[in-house]
């Protein structure tokens, strides 16, 4: 079990906490991961005010480099990957779900990708998230700067399962990651190779191109103007 412990600031991911995430995941011995938040939210995506004080856009691009190789890691994995999403999982922490085989939410849960708005692509969640949706759907969340209950994530397919309730979810995803990790480990190592290969044959656009459209939006006039008025005062 991996959890995101920073509850004081909703677990806002710094470019220290994905390094961190990605080790554990790549160095794990266990038969499944379980990814967690500490406190009300699962996860509000990236730490912004980091991202506000760097001007030329480095920790922007750090952060950006982080998940994508978090996210690629709990894809390589051998092992399946749960995802317990209470509360919410906003840009940063939503593109996570795409690496993960089961997201368990809850019905008032906020989701999506509102980084647009700032100046920012979330192109870099592009290629794992229209594997889990449909591409009409996968467009729609990435385009629209809105979020979605849990209820509509679930529908869409962004959530595999969705509680009545935040106290629910953890201790739901934890019952499938136990499930999961009590699977013979060869057939689901060999089953996740196989659902990889099925998930790249048609995959023209690899996550380091997508990574690159984002990175591409950092260190912006666009994205510098927009953050700082986000942090503007009164």
């Amino acid at each position: 079990m991996l959890t995101l412990n920073r509850p004081d600031r909703r677990n806002a991911l710094t470019p220290e906490m994905l390094r961190d995430l990605q080790r554990e995941i790549t160095s794990t011995d266990q038969r499944a991961i379980l990814l967690r938040g500490e406190g009300k939210v699962f996860c509000s995506g990236f730490d912004l005010s980091l991202c506000h004080q760097s001007a030329d856009g480095s920790v922007m691009r750090s952060l950006l480099q982080g998940l994508s190789d978090c996210i690629a890691a709990m894809r390589d994995l051998p092992i399946p990957v749960v995802i317990a999403a209470h509360g919410g999982a906003i840009a940063g922490a939503c593109a996570l779900l795409g690496g993960c085989d089961v997201a368990v939410t809850d019905a008032a849960a906020q989701l999506g990708y509102p980084v647009v708005r700032f100046g920012i692509s979330p192109a870099v969640s592009a290629p794992f998230l229209k594997n889990a949706l449909t591409f009409g759907h996968a467009r729609e969340r990435l385009l629209d700067s809105g979020l979605i209950s849990g209820v509509e994530a679930k529908r869409i397919g962004l959530a595999s399962e969705c509680c009545s309730t935040p106290e629910e979810v953890f201790p739901r995803a934890l019952a499938i990651a136990e499930m999961l990790a009590s699977k013979p480990p060869r057939a689901m190592a060999a089953t996740r190779r196989w659902l990889n290969e099925l998930e790249t044959l048609d995959q023209r656009v690899t996550r380091e191109d997508a990574l690159g459209v984002s990175l591409s939006r950092t260190g912006t006039a666009e994205e510098s103007t927009r953050l700082a008025s986000l942090f503007a005062k009164p």
